[in-house]
């Protein structure tokens, strides 16, 4: 049968799309249960579950897609896994009771937050798949992050206050930054050359974010979110705001307020509100509403999917970025946190 060029030229565009969607997979750690949920992006269900880890933390991946490297908090160790298989390779031990990872974009190492005093940053040659430093930091670390040039790594402390950036080459502080609460979930926006323009950083005690000027060293403006009434029976206002990501294509800032159960959106570089989108509340007899505590983001890498763990609902919810609008809800396990896009070669 003949086909017309039209009809071709639509049909190739469609299998170009489904191919590319097929590329990638959403990781979840559910940090209550003993698991690890992955969701297939075409179809918004879980494909794999991988079972038999208690205390799953950080989640990240090799840059091949081959390998899952995960912070266990039971074991104080760094699991890594088979992508395919989802078997265990090995258990790396840390210095300390691990938080957020992180993989070198080469892929040559892995970084650890340690969080137990003092703190540090634990190093891992991926290679040997051992510990091969242990950098002292000032505080217990939370989250830790590889600046998209693969320069530096960045990190911050609750306790402290502060947040440091590492010099990858050197495997030592380069500067650091004293806040007025801790720090906690943070994004990094990419300058034209390809290094940190700029670092937005959650903190304790505030429904909104600071925003960094990386060359200065500084805060230079910072932003509140509404506040509709949530988070005072979760007991989480504290932490009113915990995850954002800035989109793969540098365009968008995604933001999460439990304050509001709800995600925002703003355009990059200007920093505009586009809009947000309200999360599915829970609903208890007797009780107000209980926001779904919407915690880390993570996107397809097309930027065209946003995905939200909610630890309070068991769920992850899908976010269509251009229409800014709720399109699925993905069911996972218990109190789901960490999450993260792996790309299949």
């Amino acid at each position: 049968m003949r086909v017309p060029l039209q009809g071709l030229a639509l049909l190739l565009t469609l299998c170009a799309l489904s191919a590319a969607a097929e590329t990638a997979r959403i990781y979840v750690t559910n940090s209550a249960g003993d698991s690890i949920h992955v969701i297939d992006p075409t179809t918004q269900k879980v494909v794999q579950v991988i079972g038999g880890i208690e205390g799953a933390h950080g989640i990240d991946f090799s840059p091949d897609g081959k390998r899952v490297y995960v912070s266990n908090e039971t074991d104080l160790t760094l699991d890594v896994f088979d992508r395919a298989s989802g078997k265990l390779v090995t258990k790396v031990k840390l210095s300390g009771h691990p938080n957020n990872i992180a993989t070198t974009k080469d892929g040559g190492r892995v970084v650890v937050g340690i969080a137990e005093d003092p703190g540090a940053l634990d190093v891992i040659d991926t290679a040997a798949l051992k510990l091969a430093k242990t950098i002292p930091v000032n505080g217990r670390l939370h989250n830790v992050y590889v600046t998209p040039d693969n320069k530096h790594v960045i990190t911050g402390s609750i306790r402290t206050k502060v947040l440091t950036v590492i010099d990858l080459a050197a495997e030592k502080i380069a500067w650091e930054l004293k806040l007025d609460e801790g720090v906690r979930p943070m994004a990094m926006e990419k300058a034209p050359d390809g290094s940190t323009r700029r670092i937005f950083a959650q903190l304790s005690n505030l429904n909104g974010f600071a925003v960094i000027d990386f060359a200065a060293r500084k805060e230079v403006d910072r932003i509140k979110l509404p506040d509709n009434g949530f988070g005072a029976q979760e007991r989480r206002l504290d932490s009113p705001s915990h995850g954002m990501g800035v989109a793969p294509d540098n365009k968008t800032l995604w933001v999460t307020s439990i304050s509001a159960n709800a995600v925002y959106a703003y355009a990059l570089p200007e920093l505009k509100l586009l809009g947000h989108v309200a999360l599915p509340a829970l609903k208890v007899e007797g009780r107000q509403p209980i926001s779904a505590v919407p915690n880390w983001v993570t996107f397809t890498p097309d930027s065209k999917l946003l995905y939200v763990s909610n630890a309070a609902a068991r769920s992850v919810s899908v976010i269509d970025t251009a229409s800014i609008k709720l399109i699925a809800t993905v069911p996972v396990g218990e109190v789901p946190k960490r999450i993260n896009t792996v790309v299949l070669r």
